[in-house]
This record gives C-alpha cells, sequence and structure tokens, in this order.
C-alpha cells in the first residue's frame, strides 16, 4: 500500500531581516503604505498578494518585531534602474504594526522627509 504524498500547504513563508543602520532603515522602509512596509531584498520568487511572516531587527533595538504581512510589489532580477531585487511587504493594520511604524518613524525621524533614494517606490 502506498501513500500519497500530502499536498502541499501555503504556509507564507519566513524573513528575517536584521537591520541594522539607520541608512539602511530608511533605504528600506515603505512610508507610502497608510500600514507602513519594509522592502526586503531576496532572490526568491513571490507573487503579489503572497502572505510573508518577517523577523524584522531594527538598529540599536535588542527586539525583534514579528509582522505577518503581503507582498504589496516586487521588484524583479534586473529591474529598471539597477534596482535590488526583492519584495515590498505591505504591514497588516493591526496594533502591532502600528507600534512597529511608529518606532521605525521615531528612528529615522528627519530622515523621513529626505530626498535621498530609496529602495522603494
Amino acid at each position: 500500500m502506498s501513500t500519497a504524498p500530502a499536498p502541499p500547504t501555503n504556509r507564507p513563508s519566513v524573513i528575517q531581516l536584521a537591520i541594522k543602520e539607520k541608512a539602511a532603515l530608511y533605504a528600506a522602509y515603505i512610508p507610502l503604505f497608510t500600514e507602513g512596509g519594509i522592502f526586503i531584498p531576496t532572490v526568491r520568487d513571490y507573487k503579489l498578494g503572497d502572505d510573508v511572516y518577517v523577523l524584522l531587527s531594527l538598529p540599536d533595538d535588542p527586539q525583534r518585531y514579528p509582522v505577518a504581512g503581503k507582498v504589496a510589489w516586487v521588484t524583479p532580477a534586473r529591474g529598471a534602474g539597477n534596482r535590488t531585487q526583492g519584495v515590498g511587504i505591505r504591514f497588516p493594520a493591526d496594533d502591532k504594526s502600528k507600534i512597529l511604524k511608529m518606532k521605525i518613524e521615531e528612528i529615522l525621524g528627519a530622515h523621513l522627509a529626505s530626498d535621498r533614494p530609496t529602495q522603494t517606490i
């Protein structure tokens, strides 16, 4: 008697992202999303709407922030303008994400008004 393989589950992938410097956080943060979001460099293929579970570490903060986000955009390999390949993850509309967004914006402070290029839109 043979057993059929279990059907694949659509569990979200887990990505650990440790951002060590304020400049890197500025380049990755996505303030355009109401709930906030983060750009994650990756060569893995994602589709818009894919669920992604991110364990995010911020500069000078020992805490890791778990985020159950969704892929909101994809920068393909060899993207226009030599942009880094990866995905933009939109934070969910929940209290944990509001706290994380406030924490990121507190770290970035005046950098948010900068016109320096980022990895995001």
